[in-house]
């Protein structure tokens, strides 16, 4: 699958393509309870994980309120150590940066750290426009990257491959992209592990630019830390002699302390571990040691307005962990490309309209992308409220779709849809404050029940199609309790 995520049909027609595929459940299904299970007996290992996961909150939500002075001492701290900060409002300009500062370097191709940052900017196909190649390094990235696909999990973007597409993957496409996969390449984990990894090496050993994201940013030091399980990071990250790092805003905290926590709950809530096999950790630049040269790219794209909402600015909380996912029954049987952005599954229903406005049809539709079920909530580790965020941001839809800055408050525009349900509502509004008419109304609902259809008529139909229309009882409740004088009289 191929091509952008703007432009998408919205979330219902995606996931119902999504879900006649019965490979793609299938996959979904067998790797979200792997995943699933081995989380909850790790975090069960863990006495204070309650007490990790408050702490975790709290420092995120004392960060972000003081976000503009803890930005300001990390680009003080990277400065000194030998590092150059640049600041890009969006996308565009963030992409402008990297290839400006690739360019430069005078190389035409880099290697990758699995970056979220970057595929939400669409930082590969900007490098390609420039006639700069960008080589995915982690597993399932460089899978997807083969495939000419796009991510569908934060964690493991190539959930919905089994092996045996995998290995026709790199058989097919190996060889346009480097040295080609193994004679007689079989679809067992080692052989297309082994696969990668000498496709990968001679990348590695070439490459003079490599590009990251970060998982943290420590302001206090300038510190960037990358957590990671195959070593491809830590190859990236040390071998090239100019390193960029494109990292959003909401990535930082302010202390070595406060990075312990998350040291503890990432892991577990993502891989399933202890702790990390590759934790990567760099401070500027060192003489012999590293690459010589380091520019950090602070991406905002959206989250300073995201920062704005009282209500939606808990998403920027999220260390993209990916639990949420793994217990969503919505993404477990839709799959990731159904959302269409880089963030799936409940975190994107709530992340991605955020920072992209809920103007665009898959945008409008993605915080109905839920049952409201609340099992993403009771596995965050850092207490993320997404059901409270997606009823929030789906009366942001109904009631305008976009917010505006009006002084020092974020207020909604006037709204263009939904016409009928906020006529709807208005009526009941009506009806509520008029008794009398109210009381005709129930009567005569009554008397007409035999006649009342069992589905609604379009557009309510998408609502009465899955759900019973309720029964209109055979009497008012008024009438009810005047006859039987509020049910003293034992009267049925």
């Amino acid at each position: 699958m191929s091509g952008t995520y703007l432009g998408m049909p919205a979330f219902p027609k995606a996931a119902h393509e999504a879900v006649n595929n019965p490979t793609l459940r299938g996959n979904l299904r067998h790797a979200t309870h792997t995943i699933r299970a081995k989380r909850a007996k790790a975090v069960a290992e863990v006495s204070d994980w309650a007490a990790l996961r408050e702490a975790g909150k709290r420092i995120k939500d004392h960060t972000l309120r003081h976000l503009d002075r803890y930005l300001v001492r990390l680009e003080e701290s990277v400065t000194a150590a030998g590092g150059t900060v640049h600041w890009a409002a969006d996308a565009e300009e963030a992409n402008r940066i990297v290839a400006d500062l690739v360019k430069a370097t005078g190389e035409t191709e880099v290697v990758k750290v699995k970056s979220m940052a970057t595929q939400e900017i669409g930082l590969n196909e900007a490098l390609e426009a420039e006639g700069i190649r960008a080589y995915e390094t982690d597993l399932a990235e460089l899978i997807v990257q083969l495939g000419h696909d796009r991510p569908s999990h934060i964690l493991v973007p190539a959930i919905h491959r089994n092996r045996g597409e995998i290995r026709d993957i790199f058989r097919r496409e190996m060889g346009a992209w480097g040295r080609p996969a193994p004679e007689g390449l079989t679809d067992t984990p080692a052989e297309l592990a082994e696969a990668a990894r000498l496709h990968l090496r001679e990348k590695f050993l070439r490459a003079k630019v490599g590009i990251s994201g970060a998982n943290f940013m420590v302001a206090e030091t300038g510190t960037l830390v990358v957590v990671e399980s195959e070593g491809n990071g830590r190859m990236c990250l040390t071998l090239p002699e100019t390193l960029i790092s494109v990292v959003g805003i909401e990535k930082i905290v302010p202390s070595w302390q406060d990075l312990e926590v998350f040291l503890q709950t990432l892991p577990r809530s993502s891989t399933a571990e202890r702790m990390n096999p590759y934790t990567s950790m760099w401070t500027g630049t060192t003489d012999g040691d590293g690459p010589s040269t380091f520019h950090l790219v602070l991406l905002d794209n959206g989250r300073t307005d995201t920062l704005a909402d009282e209500v939606g600015r808990q998403a920027l909380r999220c260390i993209r962990c990916s639990a949420c996912l793994n217990v969503c029954p919505v993404y477990e049987r839709a799959g990731g490309h159904a959302y269409g952005s880089v963030y799936p599954g409940p975190i994107g229903a709530i992340l991605s309209p955020q920072l992209r406005g809920t103007q665009s049809e898959i945008d409008a539709s993605l915080p109905y992308a839920s049952s409201l079920c609340g099992a993403c909530y009771e596995v965050c580790p850092v207490a993320i409220d997404i059901p409270e965020v997606l009823v929030h941001l789906r009366e942001r839809v109904v009631e305008g779709g976009e917010t505006v800055r009006n002084g020092n408050k974020v207020v909604l525009k006037p709204a263009k849809g939904h016409a009928a349900e906020r006529a709807a509502m208005r009526a009941a509004r009506w009806a509520f404050s008029h008794p009398a008419a109210l009381r005709t109304g129930q009567r005569l609902a009554s008397r007409t029940r035999r006649v009342h259809p069992r589905t609604l008529p379009r557009p309510g139909r998408a609502w009465s199609g899955t759900r019973d229309l309720p029964a209109v009882p055979a009497e008012p409740f008024r009438d009810w309790w005047q006859r039987t004088d509020g049910g003293r009289s034992g009267a049925k």
